[in-house]
């Protein structure tokens, strides 16, 4: 009987003495205490040490099962614990021992990844770290304006108000500067204008003080006033020689002064002028007359190209007559034919072949070809009879 009661009494001595700082808390308890006195959620642990929910809940939950790679599980104990303001090594001991896990070398099967055929497995509803009541809600995602800073809504606000503030102001300045503004005067503006006297002005007598009597010019004067007339023939210097020649001292403002004198002189060093006056004859023109289609090229003395196209039959080309003959190149030599004041000479060569280098003087080529016979070729003999025909029917 004493012996019973000892005990009895033992017994109700221990279960007074033990109280809440007698139990042992758990590791996972004690990261879910401290990160709930942070404020931080399992999201915004997973933003700020880019380490999963998932891993932290696993780290909370001592559940090595849910890392796909065990060897990091040491580095996410060790990083989450230094997070809390815990001691990394004592956080890392502790979930080794509440867990059962073990730190394997690294190159050994244990601390490789998972392989892929042994995730095919579907996990257990129950292994569910979201749905476990041990772990803590977690929302899905961040809300779509959660990472909005109102501050930044407040600066890009004030960004905006300056840009417009800027291109208002410069439209604004713009503005005032194309704006034309007209400042009234009192004095009324007057037009003081000469009045031609051919039209009708002198009439007026200087005397006269009635200005009802005024009569106004009529719209042709005023119309002169304003409205240069024109020359009715355009007046020209001829001139014979090259520009280099001209002395600007010998005529216009910078000649000199001509005396009486002088110009007695000069005029009696001219001849008298004869009754009977000798017109020079203008030299013949030469002309090339294609009674085929045949590819022309016309060069002047210098090698610029006068004339070059593809003369079909009837076609006609004056070449120019100077100092130095121009020279023709011709493809089909047998189509062309030469016109010199209506007599045809040529043609430039045989058929089929190529002339070129001919002088297109109306000496060289009187003495290069004979007069034509017409009717050896009839396409001569077409382009002349329409040649012919065409003055008489105008």
């Amino acid at each position: 009987m004493i012996v019973k009661g000892f005990r009895r009494n033992r017994v109700q001595q221990e279960a007074e003495s033990t109280g809440f700082d007698a139990f042992d808390l758990r590791l996972g308890d004690l990261m879910r205490g401290e990160r709930a006195t942070m404020g931080k959620s399992l999201l915004d642990v997973q933003r700020e040490l880019k380490i999963k929910a998932a891993y932290i809940a696993a780290i909370e939950n001592a559940d090595p099962t849910a890392f796909d790679t065990p060897g990091f599980i040491a580095g996410y104990v060790r990083s989450y614990a230094r997070y809390l303001n815990m001691d990394p090594d004592w956080a890392f001991d502790t979930f080794c021992g509440e867990s059962g896990f073990a730190t394997a070398h690294g190159m050994s099967a244990e601390a490789s990844a998972a392989k892929p055929s042994t995730l095919q497995k579907t996990p257990a509803k129950g292994n569910d770290i979201f749905s476990s009541s041990a772990t803590p809600f977690v929302p899905e995602g961040d809300a779509m304006f959660s990472r909005i800073e109102p501050g930044a809504i407040g600066s890009v606000l004030v960004l905006v108000a300056l840009i417009g503030g800027i291109g208002y102001g410069g439209w604004t300045v713009l503005q005032e500067v194309q704006r034309v503004q007209f400042a009234p005067v009192e004095q009324t503006p007057t037009v003081v204008s000469d009045i031609d006297p051919l039209a009708g002005g002198a009439n007026i007598a200087p005397e006269v003080e009635d200005v009802a009597s005024f009569q106004a010019p009529s719209v042709e004067a005023l119309d002169r006033l304003y409205r240069p007339a024109a020359l009715d023939v355009p007046v020209l210097v001829s001139r014979d020689g090259p520009i280099a020649s001209l002395n600007p001292g010998s005529f216009g403002a910078l000649a000199p002064e001509t005396t009486l004198e002088q110009a007695v002189a000069e005029a009696a060093a001219f001849p008298e002028p004869s009754s009977v006056q000798v017109l020079e004859t203008p030299a013949p023109a030469v002309q090339m007359v294609a009674v085929r289609p045949a590819w022309v090229r016309v060069k002047a003395a210098d090698g610029t190209t006068i004339y070059e196209a593809t003369m079909q039959a009837g076609d006609t080309f004056t070449v120019p007559q100077t100092e130095n003959p121009a020279t023709l190149r011709v493809g089909a030599s047998g189509a062309i034919y030469f016109a010199i004041n209506g007599t045809h000479y040529g043609p430039a060569g045989p058929r089929g072949q190529v002339t070129s280098n001919l002088a297109m003087s109306v000496d060289n080529l009187t003495a290069s070809y004979s007069v034509a016979d017409i009717a050896a070729d009839s396409d001569l003999a077409e382009v002349v009879r329409v040649a012919e025909v065409a003055p008489a029917a105008q």
